[in-house]
């Protein structure tokens, strides 16, 4: 035993180690040149958010290989548990709803800032952006914790009569407790009378908690849905649309001046609008100019990589489209590979959850058998599966769009991600991540059944007042 739980702390650690590089690859790798060695800050707490997420991702499996250590104990109390599970999650989403309501915000604001303002205008006014929202916050989370802070668990009072120990038991899988015949349960046979309504206040970090999923699980349901069928057909699609060949030298330079056209016409364009707001013109119609400006940005610089992919220069122009004909090779086998996940996703979602009572465990006695094989090549595709749900959110996201009062999500391009749009996207995929766990921990409620995720986002979440219907 002492030996599973040294592994499995050290496994713990190593995998944050290796999700922060991870994290910092891919800050350095998508940001626009524009932000380079600049917006420090900003590049902290988005290197840190994508960490939080996927940490809290990878909770729910250390969450269930934690739970290994006390699989001979004949209850939890048993024995000691290798890592305190239940003061993990709540910490990592207190941190996680205070990087979305608070420190993105304020590094938004503060990356946003008019450039010709000193540091310490920009970081006065982004305080004070983020100081009124924490105030709004903390009263209305106050307020709905004093009325409605409180969880109703539905019970029952049983009693019956003592009896010896048997020296064998009827009981079993295939002879379970009933309220027929000799098999009969005290359950079964109490009068309706018996159910009582338990009440009692719960834990402020878990009210918190319960918020967010819900407000996480509205962008849930809606990018989730639509992103665990994109994100496989659209790397299948990318391949179809692929260049088949390379272009001709005189082809290319006819593209190249018409894009060079719309670039100059780009740059007066902004040029213009810098005037305006320089003027102090920042109306409506301004904003609405940026906006447009920008999606015609991005279609220039989409152009020019298609461009340059279908006439690679230079002295390495055959490795470059050699390693551009692998890359969308690699997307047709990741994209059958994605449409096989979000099959079995779907199949699991319609025989384990929509079905009542289910038809099969599915999944969840494929990760148990798994674990039968090895010890940890269960929970290694039990982290694969929700992983996959995730990017699956991050591909719905990025397929619909989304705008929120003043907030629109940009496109994460590779080399050519401001740090506005990082920022916002890794405050989505925080804000999801709540909710794709605790839809992971029910999906899975067979295979992580006695976790502490399950404690939390389970009966809590499914007793509390008022949000136990919107839950459901």
């Amino acid at each position: 035993m002492g030996d599973f739980n040294l592994a499995l702390v050290i496994v713990a650690i190593v995998v944050c180690v290796l999700v922060f590089l991870f994290n910092v690859y891919l800050l350095v790798n998508y940001q626009h040149p524009d932000d380079a060695n600049q917006a420090y800050f900003p590049k902290f707490v988005v290197v840190f958010g994508l960490s939080i997420a996927a940490i809290s991702i990878l909770m729910l499996p250390a969450d269930v290989a934690n739970r290994q250590a006390c699989r001979h104990a004949i209850y939890n109390g048993a024995c000691n548990l290798t890592l305190p599970m239940k003061d993990l999650w709540l910490a990592i989403y207190i941190v996680d709803a205070v990087l979305v309501f608070f420190i993105i915000p304020f590094a938004m604001f503060y990356y946003e800032g008019d450039q010709d303002k000193s540091v310490g205008k920009r970081i006065k006014s982004a305080l004070c952006w983020v100081v009124t929202t924490a105030i709004v916050c903390a009263a209305v989370l106050g307020i709905l914790y004093g009325l409605v802070g409180k969880v109703d668990f539905t019970v029952r009072h049983l009693s019956s009569a003592t009896t010896n120990f048997p020296s064998s038991w009827d009981f079993s899988s295939s002879q379970p407790c009933n309220g027929n015949g000799a098999r009969s349960c005290s359950a079964f046979t109490a009068n309706a009378s018996s159910e009582k309504t338990w009440t009692m206040r719960t834990t402020f970090p878990e009210y918190v908690v319960a918020l967010a999923t819900i407000v996480g699980s509205v962008l849930f349901s809606i990018f989730g849905g639509v992103g665990i069928a994109c994100l496989p057909l659209g790397l299948i699609a990318a391949f179809i649309r692929r260049p088949k060949a390379v272009i001709t030298r005189s082809q290319y330079i006819k593209e190249a001046t018409e894009l060079g056209k719309k670039a100059r016409e780009l740059k007066k364009a902004a040029d213009d609008l810098h005037q305006e707001e320089r003027s102090g013109s920042k109306g409506r119609k301004w904003r609405k100019n940026v906006k447009n400006v920008e999606k015609e940005l991005l279609r220039l610089e989409e152009d020019v990589k298609l461009l340059e992919e279908m006439y690679p220069q230079g002295e390495k122009a055959e490795t470059s489209w050699a390693l551009t004909v692998l890359g969308y090779l690699a997307k047709l086998v990741l994209g059958i590979l994605g449409l096989i996940v979000s099959i079995a996703w779907i199949a699991h979602i319609v025989i384990y959850l929509l079905i009542d009572p289910p038809l099969s465990p599915f999944l969840n006695e494929v990760f148990i058998k798994l674990d039968d094989i090895w010890g940890l090549l269960g929970t290694a595709a039990f982290a694969f599966f929700c992983f996959y749900l995730l990017l699956a959110v991050i591909a719905g996201a990025m397929m619909l769009g989304l705008r929120l009062v003043f907030i629109t999500i940009h496109p994460m391009k590779w080399g050519a991600t401001l740090m506005n749009s990082f920022l916002f996207n890794v405050a989505l995929i925080l804000l999801c991540s709540i909710s794709v766990i605790q839809f992971c921990s029910t999906a899975f409620g067979y295979y992580a059944q006695a976790t502490a995720a399950q404690e939390i986002f389970g009966h809590t979440l499914q007793s509390l007042r008022g949000i136990k219907y919107l839950y459901k």
